[in-house]
């Protein structure tokens, strides 16, 4: 009954859906009985590892205007939302149920208004030396940024959205090195 509850599973043995055969393809949080687990990462090497992401919160013009002139009533939007984008990377094991606690060296979160898209474009690098990335700190990054700059100016513009929240780069461990192909190279180091 619970089985059914929680949804399709493979059954022991059977790949995951869209499974290949390949280590890399295989969802690693699903056990083969079915279920769920934290991946055990004990044997894994420790090498320096970055990710970095990407996402975006539309506004109106009149909006995007007040955070540019700093005349959002509630304060320094980008500011509060950088340091907000910082906080949720180091609590990511506490957001994400599967997240293992990673020791960040070093957590980046940049923004930048874009009034021909009418937008605050928000950028997150995540850096740590460990056994296992940090793709999920700078996601996190990302979304706790582009939500506390709607919960600062939400009472002048509800229509907010929020979107296009992607990894566009990663580095390190054993799958190497990936790059979004539709993204400019990131700037910083």
């Amino acid at each position: 009954m619970m089985d059914e509850a929680i949804g399709g599973r493979a059954a022991a043995g059977e790949r995951a859906p869209g499974g290949s055969g390949d280590a890399r393809n295989e969802l690693t949080h699903l056990r083969p009985e079915g279920g769920v687990r934290m991946v055990d990462i004990g044997g894994k090497s420790v090498t320096f590892r970055k990710a970095v992401a990407r996402g975006e919160i539309r506004m109106s013009p009149e909006t995007l205007a007040l955070i540019s002139q700093g005349k959002v009533a509630k304060g320094d939007v980008l500011t509060a939302a950088q340091i907000a984008g910082i906080m949720a990377a180091k609590r990511t094991q506490e957001l994400i149920p599967l997240c293992h606690q990673i020791n960040l060296t070093g957590v980046d979160v940049e923004l930048r208004v874009n009034p021909e898209r009418s937008v605050v474009e928000v950028e997150a690098t995540a850096r740590l030396e460990g056994k296992t990335g940090a793709e999920m700190e700078a996601l996190v990054a990302v979304a706790i940024s582009c939500l506390t700059v709607y919960d600062m100016c939400k009472a002048v513009d509800k229509e907010m959205e929020i979107g296009r929240i992607r990894l566009v780069e990663k580095s390190g461990g054993k799958s190497g090195s990936f790059v979004r192909e539709d993204e400019r190279p990131c700037q910083h180091e």
